[in-house]
């Protein structure tokens, strides 16, 4: 199998069946437009964080920007939304796979967000094969036989389809245009919108899409320009693309007027990407001597700062008529455990409980099984109403709120052994192909795989980074515990019945990356250079 190649455009990687299909000379075509109108500007924003970073390390807090005011003193709203995307009670997440494609499909949930990105390893495989997942899905033509011969199909009525493209932050290191990298983002939104999106809209849902991981309104206005040039290229209307930005980056937050003005036209709202927020918490004032956040266990979505933030998020979408996303509890079924399961689906129900009062129009499981338990408490709310856009919050947030970072305490020797169990599985599990994995009875991805790293960071620089018995967290008590915990990852790794031939690369890079001088921006970024 051989690819017909645009002009300055090389594919450095294996091709697989049907892989010729989606790198098709057209579709790398409007890939490689894309790219070389846009990746000057990417690289630009991507130098803005860098900068901004430094000086938030220097003492700088962020802050509402003076010169948006108006936009957030104006009277505007979103574009009206399209039937497909007007409730939107449940939103079931996962990765580009087969099997997990057709269960999202069909589990009851209103929408589907399919990810190209946190909960997917991004190996050359899984992105094109989930590329072409995902044109079978849309055409209703997927199924999957596993290996005890049950086959999976889709059922007449599924969620709807949205669709989340990689950060601004990664590359596809297997596809260049002009000897360049092309983003992984405008890789992963190119290849999809040239092949599905008139498919989409001829089926009546589509093409949306889910955008993460932005730090600013200038990002938003960076896809909002993709957008208007992928409609052009394509022979889409301006306007049919809607996007939900995942509002999971601390400075987001004082903009997230801004990305909804800029997005206006193809807005579809924001979502509170809890994790990564508590990450991105982490990661911007990881130098600052005042921060320092207790167990992971231990910051919830009661506590000051990810309070305000949330109900920052409720006012904002409904002010400007946009749909406000609840973010996603870890928690699962925990099949033979009927005492631990009870509790795992009252904590589900307790969050969608505290959601939905708020004012929440929907939000995020990351099982089929808790969709019923999601959709129970939004109805017990909304009744039949698509969104509740009528109830207007009225509290004034300042810096301060986003800013009260709390707890402080407890951090425990639990706690910072879960941290680094916790992420040499999860990089285990990501090196060997699985970016969404079942850890002590929760869904972790690259997201939370984050805050163990971080946290285990921050502990050990902070001079708050002590343990609840007086001891420092120190990078020698890590060093220590970490063949422990590996050891006990391999035994529940090789009692599950899978390879631990990652695991010892994992203990090492999580020790590399926890404990290293200076602090690396993102886990995945050298994960992604380690894997073919």
């Amino acid at each position: 199998m051989s690819l017909n190649l645009p002009a300055g455009v090389q594919v450095n990687a294996p091709l697989y069946p049907r892989f010729d299909e989606i790198l098709s000379f057209d579709a790398l075509t409007l890939v490689a437009k894309l790219h070389r109108a846009f990746e000057p500007r990417r690289q630009e924003l991507l130098k803005a964080r860098v900068a901004r970073q430094a000086r938030i390390d220097a003492g700088e807090l962020p802050d509402f920007l003076p010169e948006t005011q108006a936009i957030r003193e104006g009277d505007w709203k979103i574009a009206p939304l399209p039937k497909a995307l007007e409730r939107r009670r449940t939103e079931i997440t996962g990765p580009v796979e087969r099997k997990m494609i057709i269960n999202a499909y069909n589990s009851g949930a209103d929408s589907y967000m399919t990810d190209f990105e946190d909960s997917n390893s991004p190996n050359w495989y899984n992105q094109i094969q989930g590329q072409v997942n995902l044109f079978d899905a849309i055409r209703r033509k997927l199924s999957f036989v596993n290996e005890v011969g049950k086959e999976y199909k889709l059922n007449d009525a599924i969620a709807t389809l949205q669709i989340r493209p990689r950060g601004w932050h990664l590359d596809e290191k297997h596809v260049l245009v002009d000897g360049q990298r092309v983003s992984g983002g405008i890789f992963d939104f190119g290849l999809v919108f040239f092949h599905n999106a008139k498919e989409q809209i001829a089926r009546g849902a589509g093409p949306f899409y889910y955008l993460p991981k932005m730090e600013s309104h200038l990002e938003a206005r960076l896809w909002n320009d993709i957008f208007v040039m992928a409609q052009n290229e394509c022979g889409v209307p301006q306007g049919t693309i809607k996007a939900t930005v995942l509002v999971e980056t601390i400075l987001a937050t004082f903009e997230m007027e801004e990305i909804l003005y800029e997005l206006r036209e193809h807005s579809s709202g924001l979502n509170a990407g809890r994790w990564d927020y508590i990450f991105s918490c982490i990661k911007k004032f990881k130098k600052n001597k005042d921060f320092c956040l207790a167990n992971r266990g231990a910051i919830t979505m009661e506590v000051p700062f990810m309070r305000s933030y949330a109900l920052q998020l409720v006012k904002i979408c409904h002010k400007r008529g946009a749909p406000a996303m609840g973010g996603m509890s870890a928690l699962i079924p925990i099949k033979d455990d009927p005492v631990a399961n009870e509790k795992a689906l009252a904590g589900i129900r307790h969050d969608k409980t505290r959601d939905a009062n708020d004012g929440f129009d929907g939000g995020w499981v990351a099982h089929p099984g808790l969709v019923p338990i999601a959709h129970e408490e939004f109805v017990k709310v909304l009744g039949d109403k698509p969104n509740q856009w009528e109830k207007q919050r009225d509290e004034v947030f300042t810096a301060k709120d986003f800013l009260n970072f709390q707890p402080e305490q407890p951090i425990t020797e639990v706690g910072v052994r879960n941290n680094i169990n916790v992420g040499i599985h999860y990089l285990g599990s990501w090196l060997a192909g699985n970016g969404c994995v079942p850890i002590h009875n929760l869904m972790e991805d690259a997201a939370t795989a984050e805050i163990s790293r971080s946290q285990v960071w921050q502990w050990v620089v902070s001079p708050k980074g002590i343990l609840d018995d007086g001891r420092k967290v120190t990078a020698d008590m890590v060093r220590g515990f970490i063949p422990e915990e590996l050891a006990k990852v391999k035994a529940t790794v090789t009692a599950q019945g899978e390879d631990t031939a990652t695991y010892d690369q994992a203990a090492k890079i999580f020790e590399e990356m926890s404990l290293s001088a200076d602090y690396p921006e993102f886990l995945t970024l050298p994960l992604y250079e380690a894997m073919d």
